[in-house]
């Protein structure tokens, strides 16, 4: 199938990561967006639709640069938080409840296990539930009024998903899904994470494949779509996107997803 070229401006517009092509257009010209890694000046330039597209935004859009992370997610696998019910799993300071919320989402559970990180305008917001020093291994309905949710995002460190998917899967609805990041250096050995940052193609595609195994085997959750974060860590990580369903809506399919080269384009076009 023929990739589609669109203009860059257009294509951060379509994506909802700047609201207008006025703003695009003037992001670009400052050398505030980068193409598959590369600053470009020039808003007429043509980009693949499914192109790595980041842009240097300040405080004031978002509140942390991990929002990008979570766009990227929502554009992928196509997801509407309109009107849904969601949970920010190691919200921190909040960037996926920004996006949510810029989104629509008509209310967020903010969870994380700190203290005092989240943003300020989150924290004011009347849609934001803040659920500080909670550890998400031990959520439950009930700590959430009783309701189960429509989407839940998962932005977690320093502990592994596996740990994560069995408290989580009973959260969502039937119909519900679930995206996390992949953050391969609290996944493997710690013995094979040099200077806490994972490098080896290989081990990510190990470390991915490993999780796909488990989420099949020990969850009631499927696996429906995975890509790769625009941007990497603090540290240098290359990051990767999960989106999960419910093992109990029998009209989702189990996604044969091709590691190796999702591995590769991360790789490729990461920064």
């Amino acid at each position: 199938m023929k990739r589609k070229l669109i203009r860059l401006d257009k294509l951060i517009v379509k994506r909802q990561i700047l609201d207008s092509l006025t703003l695009a257009q003037s992001y670009i010209e400052e050398g505030r967006v980068k193409l598959e890694g590369i600053t470009i000046k020039k808003p007429t330039s043509m980009a693949y639709f499914d192109s790595s597209v980041t842009v240097d935004a300040p405080e004031k859009e978002w509140v942390s640069r991990g929002a990008y992370k979570l766009i990227k997610g929502l554009y992928h696998f196509e997801i509407d938080p309109s009107d849904k019910t969601c949970i920010d799993i190691g919200a921190s300071t909040g960037g996926f409840t920004d996006v949510l919320l810029s989104r629509g989402a008509k209310k967020v559970y903010a969870v994380d296990v700190g203290y005092g990180l989240l943003a300020w305008k989150l924290r004011n917001n009347t849609k934001v539930v803040v659920m500080e020093r909670t550890n998400a291994r031990y959520l439950t309905d009930e700590m959430l009024g009783g309701e189960k949710v429509d989407i839940i995002v998962s932005d977690a460190s320093f502990i592994s998903l596996k740990l994560l998917f069995k408290p989580l899967e009973k959260l969502i609805k039937e119909e519900g899904i679930i995206v996390v990041l992949v953050k391969p250096q609290f996944e493997v050995e710690k013995k094979k994470v040099g200077r806490g940052v994972v490098e080896d193609p290989q081990l990510h595609e190990e470390t991915l494949s490993d999780l796909a195994a488990f989420i099949d085997t020990e969850t009631d959750l499927i696996l429906l779509n995975a890509t790769y974060s625009p941007i990497r860590g603090p540290e240098g990580n290359i990051e990767f996107l999960f989106l999960l369903g419910s093992r109990n809506n029998t009209t989702l399919k189990h996604a044969n997803i091709d590691f190796r080269e999702l591995v590769k384009e991360a790789h490729e076009t990461t920064h």
